[in-house]
């Protein structure tokens, strides 16, 4: 199990910006995963960049998800390689995406509502001291510190989280999995159901992840969170990549076109 982050972070600081690196984090080529007869992903590419987010654009049914699950180790892929800084990989559990620094936060957000902010930080890899008691004071003490990064209005972290706003409670699934080291982290439909300002807060929280290099996978089917939130698009119809481009290189046309009739625009 990887130690927490306790102490102060190393390299740059949150809301600095750094320059996003081109060598891809993470790489995806050929990947093909089936449902009986059904090719829910056929031959999919993707390149996840540090400092960068890539919205990754479908109707229902497209293959997003389930590309979204053969990185996140949900459902092994059948074809294809993944690639972790260059380095080939398995990913056969999310235990092993978390081992190598992937984070996923689906829709749902799996926190526990009845539990305080520190609880569920620390939900499964609780803190403990002498005699195997919980180490309540040090999970307090680190959830403070990554949260005062992310959104440093959340102080009171004795609320359950279920007394929490839509952002906050995003706020505090980044936090779980920021403490446990992701360097990528994919969100699934990040401000679905949420008001204006809560998505602006979400907003705001993946701008600082981008300035600290993590490398971001947004999963959704809404086209003008993926425009205002997005470095990168790419869009998937009926399992296979139609194409991909800057953000501020395509227009919505465009990119409508590529998600009804997939269709790439002409180069």
């Amino acid at each position: 199990m990887t130690s927490p982050r306790v102490g102060p972070r190393e390299g740059p600081q949150m809301g600095a910006q750094v320059e996003p690196q081109r060598v891809p984090r993470v790489e995806m080529r050929g990947v093909c995963k089936s449902f009986g007869g059904v090719r829910a992903v056929d031959r999919a590419d993707l390149d996840l960049v540090p400092g960068e987010a890539l919205g990754l654009l479908g109707h229902n049914g497209a293959g997003k998800s389930t590309l979204l699950q053969t990185l996140s180790g949900v459902g092994p892929l059948d074809a294809g390689e993944i690639r972790i800084e260059g380095r080939p990989v398995q990913i056969r559990s999310p235990r092993e995406a978390r081992r190598l620094g992937i984070e996923t936060l689906y829709q749902d957000l799996a926190l526990a509502d009845n539990l305080d902010v520190a609880a569920n930080v620390f939900l499964g890899r609780e803190l403990t001291g002498r005699f195997g008691r919980l180490d309540e004071a040090a999970m307090v003490r680190a959830t403070h510190d990554v949260l005062g990064r992310l959104n440093p209005n959340l102080r009171d972290l004795t609320r359950p989280v279920g007394q929490l706003s839509g952002g906050q409670r995003q706020a505090v699934a980044i936090a779980r999995a920021l403490l446990f080291e992701a360097q990528v982290l994919i969100m699934d439909e990040p401000t679905a159901a949420l008001g204006p300002e809560e998505a602006a807060q979400v907003a705001e929280i993946i701008a600082r992840l981008k300035g600290e290099g993590v490398a971001i996978l947004l999963v959704s089917h809404d086209l003008h969170d993926v425009f205002e939130l997005s470095d990168r698009i790419a869009v998937m119809k009926n399992g296979r990549m139609v194409g991909s481009g800057r953000r501020d290189a395509l227009d919505r046309e465009q990119v409508l076109e590529m998600i009804i009739a997939g269709r790439a625009p002409a180069p």
